[in-house]
């Protein structure tokens, strides 16, 4: 007896496991197809509460998963490309597309389709082989994996009889189901479970076992399934922690949704779950003794529709209500999640931050790798501002301004060094997931790129040592050679400009001829004021130790212009 309890139990847990897994498969290979695509489809259409709705069911239909939904909003939101209002609508959105889940296990629940999967897992396997259609081999292994899982699951609900078990019955039998506590409880088990399995999938597949084996109540099960929709969101609010202001309020607005919504349903509970049965065509009075086995085994299978379409219903009305109170609940979230004290010092705290990385986000490879391209482009955008710093360095007569100033350019230095490391490891850690070949690709350019722009931090720090040497010493530059360095100074201004362009923009809109132009005339001027130099060193026009520091100072711009060429090169794939 023992033996057999292990063997279901194994089955049960194995065949989540298989969803779960299935699931995860699915929703990555999803997001690596579509990503760059569905980013900037949320990036589009959120011109207004009911786009970005519209939005966020599309996109989250799309991957199926509202956490990666949410966590590219959320970097959209730290971006500026969002504002905060906007991102709640496409949350909203979001609760609505992954609905579609819940329907998708209702169609499992509802056939065995088991034996059908056999041949997909054979086709996956061949399209994985062939690398040219490996990710939508990678779709059909985890749909297949999903669709086995369900159908395990299924079968072994039916093996373990647990419509006819008596301590089951009895044990679900003793709570009143139209009691509120009953109804409170079972919320609150949901939601604990789905903070356990870390799955709300896992916790819909088992409330889909007990009700359709006619073990558990409609009543108790949708309580589960409710509670699972705050579970849920606790989760993503404990990830959220220690992210940033914008992400902890994004998240709090997603548990506000659920709770709300939870709220008033819990007013119309059971008359709106009757109304939702009747649109199935589920008959909630139906008893073994009135109707017989055969009928009441039939009615019973309409129960895993029937979970996903109040699943769907509940839904679509709370995002129908809240939708138009969108600028309150900013409001609201706004004022419960305080802007922190380490935002309002960051201007003046030089502990390093990174904006668009959120670690300890859930995130897949395809999210982390795009946030990381937005890291990059603001490393890019520091180093232009740490140039900017040196052009003002070279224009400062004031003594303490100049010391400043200085001190400000190196601490920057110091901070390039530091987002080189962060990124570096934040790419290796997205390189130990299993990646496409582009996204590997991607991620060896933003390597290179990084490494680069710390680069061009060196010699932004090296050019204003070269300055601070000139300024303790005794020698001035002749107008002539102010006039030089003023021209290649500008050019190197406009490299850099031209490189955040491109780092920032799409690929498929660059190219490298404006870059190659400007690097042209930086080479073809720093060859004219070598040779122009040598000669007026050895005429005596100046002395040799300012045409030492007049040519440091020229060659390192031709290096820094060199490193933009290597950033732009890397970020086209050249």
């Amino acid at each position: 007896m023992s033996y057999e309890v292990f063997l279901v139990a194994s089955r049960l847990l194995g065949s989540l496991a298989l969803l779960i897994f299935g699931m995860k498969v699915m929703s990555e290979t999803l997001q690596k197809m579509a990503g760059p695509g569905l980013r900037h489809l949320l990036g589009q259409m959120t011109t207004n509460r009911v786009t970005g709705m519209l939005t966020g069911v599309l996109v989250t239909a799309a991957v199926q998963s509202s956490t990666a939904t949410t966590v590219m909003t959320v970097s959209f939101v730290n971006a500026g490309l969002l504002t905060l209002a906007q991102a709640i609508s496409v949350i909203m959105g979001a609760n609505i597309g992954t609905t579609l889940t819940a329907w998708i296990m209702s169609a499992g629940f509802a056939f065995n389709i088991t034996n059908l999967v056999w041949p997909v897992f054979l086709i996956a396997m061949f399209l994985i082989y062939k690398k040219k259609h490996e990710d939508i081999g990678l779709f059909l292994f985890g749909i297949s994996f999903m669709f086995l899982g369900l159908g395990t699951l299924r079968q072994t609900g039916m093996d373990m009889n647990l419509g006819e078990q008596p301590i089951v019955l009895n044990f679900f039998s003793s709570f009143d189901p139209n009691s509120f506590t009953t109804t409170l409880l079972f919320l609150l088990i949901g939601g604990i479970l789905t903070m356990m399995c870390q799955s709300s999938a896992a916790v819909m597949a088992i409330t889909m076992i007990l009700c359709s084996s006619g073990a558990l109540p409609i009543y108790q099960g949708i309580a589960l399934v409710m509670g699972e929709n705050i579970g849920t969101t606790v989760t993503s609010n404990l990830a959220a922690l220690t992210a940033s202001t914008q992400a902890r309020r994004a998240a709090f607005a997603h548990m506000f949704f659920n709770v709300f919504g939870v709220c008033w349903i819990l007013f119309v509970f059971h008359p709106f779950i009757d109304f939702v049965c009747g649109l199935v065509g589920f008959d909630v009075d139906m008893t073994k003794e009135t109707a017989g086995q055969a009928a009441f085994l039939a009615n019973t299978a309409k129960l895993s529709v029937v979970l996903a379409a109040f699943h769907t219903c509940f839904n679509v009305l709370n995002t129908g209500i809240l939708i138009w109170f969108i600028p309150q609940i900013e409001r609201l979230v706004c004022w419960v999640i305080k802007d922190k004290e380490s935002d309002k010092i960051a201007e003046n705290d030089h502990t390093l931050r990174l904006q668009y990385i959120q670690s300890s986000l859930v995130h897949t490879p395809e999210i982390a790798v795009w946030q990381a391209q937005r890291e990059t482009a603001q490393f890019g955008e520091r180093v232009e501002g740490m140039f900017n710093k040196v052009r003002e360095l070279m224009g400062e007569k004031d003594l303490k301004k100049f010391v400043k100033l200085y001190s400000e350019i190196e601490l920057e230095e110091d901070m390039t060094d530091q987002l080189e490391i962060a990124i570096a490891n934040y790419l290796e850690q997205v390189s130990d997931n299993h990646l496409s070949d582009e996204t590997k690709s991607k991620i060896r350019q933003m390597m290179r790129q990084v490494d680069e722009l710390e680069s061009i931090g060196d010699a932004c720090f090296n050019l204003a040592r070269i300055w601070n040497r000139y300024n303790e010493s005794k020698e001035t530059l002749t107008e002539s050679q102010q006039q030089n360095l003023q021209t290649l100074l500008q050019l190197c201004q406009e490299a850099l400009i031209q490189m955040n362009i491109v780092i920032a923009g799409r690929r498929e809109d660059q190219d490298l001829k404006e870059t190659f132009r400007i690097e042209n005339e930086i080479n073809l001027l720093r060859q004219r004021l070598k040779t122009d130099n040598i000669r007026s060193v050895n005429e005596h026009e100046y002395s040799y130790t300012l045409g030492t520091m007049y040519s440091d100072f020229f060659n390192e711009c031709e290096k820094l212009g060199d490193y933009v060429v290597n950033v732009v090169q890397a970020r086209l794939s050249k």
